[in-house]
């Protein structure tokens, strides 16, 4: 219980977000500008503030960044294996399947940072910025093939690589922002929390699986049940314990990212059947998610 209220403040804000879009009628417009605010400045600038502030261990990270990376890839394995037994059409399929591995990055650090403080910020910053390039090469090169944008067109657009690349080469490079720097990055990192989990829930859409709701089903399963087992599994092998080992299976518990809609729409994929997804992802793991950070705070 106590570990659900920990949660509770982010979820409320995932729900007023529903709330607001539902009762004030701001109009799309104004939600498909706070989308770009939040995707193209407020998100990028907290990836570069997560991850200039984090001391960059790369031997101690291994083990974790290779825990996160495999459960991404049994989430791509287990999400490619319905492929055997549907026949969705090919955009509608690669634009489902990036929900099985994708994560809400807006989620993941507001958990991290309300569970563990600065340092469950800084951990799961450094898995987000180095997991954030891999997702997002994945799902554009799916959506390529089946779509008309090229691969590398949408991936030097993409403001979540740009920012994590530049963030690595900073840290790497020992730069430290001057404390106005600071302070601007800091305050555009603390918005985007906030605002980018209202936008999660105003995103929220209930309709729109008919005809893939097994295949839909299936990935709901993989996203929030067998992923964090995937993790469990894989960390244990690794030796991880302690922070790493509670952070990279929150990781891999994570709903769905809202940003695969963004990208579907993009790409001129199936984005009503990937928001389907974001919203049954998002309103389970208020479920799963803290039962997942129960059993790892027993």
């Amino acid at each position: 219980m106590n570990t659900a209220l920990l949660l509770l403040p982010d979820f409320a804000l995932i729900l007023l977000g529903a709330a607001i879009r539902r009762w004030m009628h701001l109009g799309d417009h104004f939600w498909s500008g706070v989308e770009k605010l939040v995707y193209f400045i407020l998100f990028p600038a907290l990836l570069v503030n997560a991850i200039i502030k984090t001391r960059l261990d790369l031997g101690a990270a291994l083990p974790l960044l290779a825990t996160a990376f495999a459960a991404m890839a049994g989430g791509m394995l287990l999400g490619l294996l319905p492929k055997l037994f549907t026949r969705l059409p090919a955009l509608t399929y690669a634009s489902m399947f990036q929900c099985a591995y994708r994560f809400n990055s807006y989620i993941a650090l507001a958990v991290a940072g309300m569970l563990f403080g600065a340092p469950g910020i800084a951990t799961m910053g450094l898995i987000v910025g180095a997991a954030v390039p891999f997702a997002n090469l994945v799902s554009v090169w799916m959506l390529a093939r089946h779509g008309e944008v090229g691969l590398w067109r949408e991936v030097a657009r993409n403001p979540l690589i740009w920012a994590t690349a530049s963030g690595f080469l900073l840290n790497l490079a020992g730069f430290v922002p001057p404390a106005p720097l600071q302070a601007f990055l800091g305050r555009l990192a603390d918005a985007s929390i906030a605002l980018g989990l209202i936008t999660v829930g105003a995103a929220l859409r209930l309709d729109g699986s008919s005809g893939v709701k097994a295949f839909a089903s299936w990935l709901v399963a993989v996203k929030l049940l067998a992923l964090p087992l995937i993790a469990i599994g894989v960390g244990t092998l690794f030796g991880l314990s302690g922070l790493n080992f509670q952070v990279v299976v929150l990781f891999a518990a994570l709903p769905t990212a809202s940003s695969a809609y963004i990208l579907a729409m993009r790409m001129g994929g199936d984005g009503r059947s990937v928001a389907w997804l974001i919203s049954a992802t998002t309103l389970g793991s208020m479920l799963t998610l803290s039962g997942w950070a129960a059993w790892l705070l027993r």
